[in-house]
């Protein structure tokens, strides 16, 4: 179904994988990309309950926006096992206006399909979704 704002359709897959991660724990974390040839959000790699942060962040490229979510374990001050699912949606200032315009229009239709968010970051740099950064929203 598109979205009406930005013509933007999430293929099935996005939905499929992130219900995956969310109750089987099959990813640690997915990242998506918008093809514009088709105006649909695709699901672009998916990490191993095994892969770390630092490998999510390199999975970001440079000059490119995209969307992802990761699964984040951590433990609280009373020694709780817990995890939350990150949203975030990565626009660095080096792309493309029109693809950070398609990104932004495209996010919070893209975020409803995705049932179990707890937490959203927005990051123009690697410094803006740092680890430090994810536990601080995290607890």
């Amino acid at each position: 179904m598109a979205n009406s704002a930005s013509g933007m359709a999430v293929n099935d897959e996005c939905k499929l994988k992130f219900l995956e991660l969310k109750a089987k724990r099959n990813f640690r974390f997915i990242v998506f990309k918008i093809d514009e040839k088709i105006q649909q959000v695709m699901v672009e790699k998916l990490g191993r309950p095994d892969e770390s942060y630092d490998d999510f962040t390199a999975c970001f490229p440079p000059n490119e926006c995209r969307y992802a979510v990761f699964d984040f374990d951590f433990v609280t001050d009373e020694n709780c096992q817990k995890s939350k699912i990150f949203f975030i949606a990565w626009s660095p200032d080096s792309s493309k206006v029109r693809s950070k315009m398609l990104y932004a229009s495209s996010k919070d239709r893209f975020k409803r399909e995705l049932d179990g968010i707890q937490v959203e970051l927005q990051a123009t740099d690697p410094s803006e979704m740092s680890i430090d950064i994810v536990k601080g929203r995290a607890m």
